[in-house]
């Protein structure tokens, strides 16, 4: 008897040139599970093989958040800790890789991995209700999505620091400011001006894919350098006694983490 398939966690839709992939846990504010990093990583191979080949990408959430990190209330999976983190930095360097800009639409909260996800994107855009937090620092963890590059890159060294190191949250409209955020919107135009920059960015996509490639090898250069790094960071900080992760039987534990 066929087993019955799971739920999609991540939704995909090409039209018009422009493919807009959403994360699709609403009921858990879209927080990160082993089943949404797969389907994540489906949907962006599913892009990069589409024919006619799309010229842009929106990266969205559903529900009330874009994504709101790790979820607590799921226990990490058993097995090689190096493989499942460089399963989570996979979807960086996927989106770093693909060919089509990749344009984040956030909104609600983008946490830890979520906020990770937002920042390896080439454009982010955020509603005014937007908040970017990076608390792995404050749960014993380690940043694993190129932030320890991306993020002084967007905002400098001691932002950058003042934010992974003490948790605190960043607002949409201080984002755009320090310049991590390209456009601030009420969340109701959020999708609409995300696709509308998409679909500016898809009537010329060979030199649009272009630009990404030559801009990526002038800026981000290291970032490789920085994710093998991390993951190392990343599996020091899971031994070593501070990390704040759920057990196997902890399946009644609410709430989300990095």
């Amino acid at each position: 008897m066929p087993q019955p398939q799971r739920p999609r966690t991540v939704d995909v839709d090409i039209s018009d040139g422009v493919a807009t992939i959403r994360l699709n846990r609403p009921d858990r504010r879209n927080a990160v599970v082993p089943e949404l990093v797969d389907d994540l990583l489906a949907a962006l191979d599913a892009v990069d093989a589409a024919d006619p080949t799309p010229g842009a990408v929106v990266l969205a959430g559903r529900g009330r958040a874009f994504c709101a990190g790790h979820d607590l209330k799921e226990p990490l999976p058993e097995g090689d800790s190096r493989a499942r983190l460089e399963r989570l930095q996979a979807v960086t360097r996927r989106i770093r890789n693909l060919r089509q800009p990749v344009l984040a639409a956030v909104h609600g909260y983008a946490i830890g991995a979520g906020a990770e996800f937002a920042i390896g994107c080439d454009l982010l855009l955020a509603a005014r209700d937007a908040v970017f937090r990076f608390p792995e620092v404050g749960l014993g963890l380690s940043v694993t999505g190129a932030a320890s590059r991306l993020l002084p890159a967007l905002l400098g060294p001691l932002k950058a620091k003042e934010l992974v190191l003490l948790g605190g949250d960043l607002d949409a409209p201080a984002a755009a400011r320090l310049g991590m955020v390209s456009t601030v919107v009420e969340e109701a135009e959020l999708l609409p001006t995300a696709l509308r920059h998409a679909s500016e960015i898809a009537r010329n996509p060979v030199a649009a894919a272009l630009a990404k490639r030559a801009l990526d090898a002038g800026t981000d250069g290291t970032v490789d350098a920085a994710l093998e790094l991390e993951v190392s960071h990343a599996m020091i900080t899971e031994a070593s006694g501070e990390a704040a992760l759920p057990a196997a039987s902890n399946h009644d534990k609410g709430g989300h983490q990095p």
